[in-house]
C-alpha cells in the first residue's frame, strides 16, 4: 500500500470505525487506552511511524473516541465486537495487536476467545489484575474526578500521573486532550468507566466473587506474547503483571525504568527496539 498516512472510516453495524493505516507487510494493530482526550493517534502517533517501515499498521480509534461512533452496552464487550467486525470487513485474516492499558484488556480478550486472529500480542499496561497495591490506583481515582468535574487543572494532574517525567506534559498536549475530552460523545464514554458510580462498580466487583472473572481468560492465549510495563505506572501499577505473567503459557515481560503508563512514549526507543526483535523472532 502507499507509505503514506490514511485516514480512513468503515461502517460496522452500530456506527462507524475510524483508524489511520500506513506501511505494508503483516498487519499490526494498534488499540489505544482509555480516559480523557485519547485516541489511537494520541497514543501511537510515533510508534506508527516507526513501525510501518516493516508492517502493515492499523491505528483505530475504538468506539466512542476520536472519531469512531458509539456503541450501548458494555463497553468492553462492544468494543471487541466492533473490533472483530472491523478486522471482517478489512479483509483482515490475522494480525499482531499492540495494546495500551484498555487496549491491552482487549487484546488479550481477542487473542483468548478469538486465537486464530492473533500473531503476536503485546501489551502495555493494563492486563491482570492488582495483588499488593490499592485499587483504583491513583491515576484512575485522578481520571474519575476529571470525568465527575471537568477541568484543565484535573487534565493536567491525571495526565501528569501518566508519566515518570512529568515535563512530557505540556500544554499543547493539555489543551489537544482537554478540547478532545469534553466532547460530548467522548465524555460519555468516560463516564461508563470513570463516573463515581461506575467506578464504585468497578471496585465491588474487583472485591467480590466475580473478581477472577477479569483473570480466567488469560491461560487461553495462546499467542507469544509480550508484556511491557513501566516500573513506575501508577495507573495499573507493576504487581498487575504477575498474574498474566504465570498464566499466559509463552510470556516474555519487559520492564522499563523511570517510565509510567505510557511506555511507548517515555521510553520510546527501549520500547520499540525491544517489540520490533520480538515481531521479528
Amino acid at each position: 500500500m502507499d507509505s503514506k498516512l490514511t485516514s480512513k472510516f468503515i461502517d460496522l453495524e452500530k456506527g462507524k470505525i475510524h483508524y489511520h493505516e500506513k506501511g505494508s507487510g503483516d498487519f499490526l494493530l494498534f488499540l489505544h487506552g482509555s480516559g480523557p482526550g485519547v485516541t489511537g493517534m494520541a497514543n501511537f502517533s510515533e510508534s506508527i511511524q516507526t513501525f510501518s517501515t516493516n508492517f502493515h499498521c492499523i491505528v483505530l480509534d475504538l468506539p466512542g473516541y476520536g472519531q469512531s461512533d458509539p456503541v450501548d452496552g458494555d463497553p468492553i464487550g462492544a468494543s471487541v465486537e466492533s473490533i472483530i467486525e472491523f478486522l471482517d470487513k478489512a479483509d483482515i485474516k490475522k494480525s499482531h495487536i499492540i495494546g495500551n492499558s484498555f487496549g491491552a484488556v482487549l487484546g488479550g480478550l481477542i487473542a483468548a476467545y478469538h486465537p486464530t486472529r492473533v500473531d503476536r500480542f503485546i501489551s502495555i499496561g493494563g492486563l491482570g489484575t492488582n495483588i499488593f497495591s490499592a485499587f483504583p490506583g491513583e491515576g484512575i481515582t485522578l481520571l474519575s474526578a476529571f470525568v465527575e468535574d471537568p477541568s484543565k487543572d484535573r487534565l493536567k494532574q491525571w495526565l501528569d500521573s501518566m508519566v515518570f517525567d512529568k515535563s512530557l506534559i505540556d500544554e499543547q498536549m493539555i489543551e489537544s486532550r482537554y478540547e478532545q475530552a469534553i466532547d460530548p460523545v467522548q465524555m460519555e464514554t468516560s463516564k461508563k468507566f470513570y463516573a463515581k458510580t461506575s467506578l464504585e462498580a468497578m471496585a465491588e466487583n474487583f472485591r467480590g466473587p466475580d473478581a477472577t472473572n477479569r483473570i480466567a481468560h488469560l491461560s487461553s492465549i495462546q499467542a507469544p506474547t509480550l508484556l511491557t510495563w513501566g516500573r513506575d505506572d501508577r495507573v495499573t501499577p507493576l504487581d498487575q503483571m504477575l498474574i498474566p505473567m504465570r498464566l499466559i503459557p509463552n510470556c516474555e515481560v519487559l520492564i522499563l525504568p523511570k517510565c509510567g503508563h505510557w511506555s511507548m512514549i517515555e521510553q520510546k526507543e527501549a520500547f520499540e527496539s525491544s517489540v520490533l526483535a520480538f515481531l521479528r523472532r
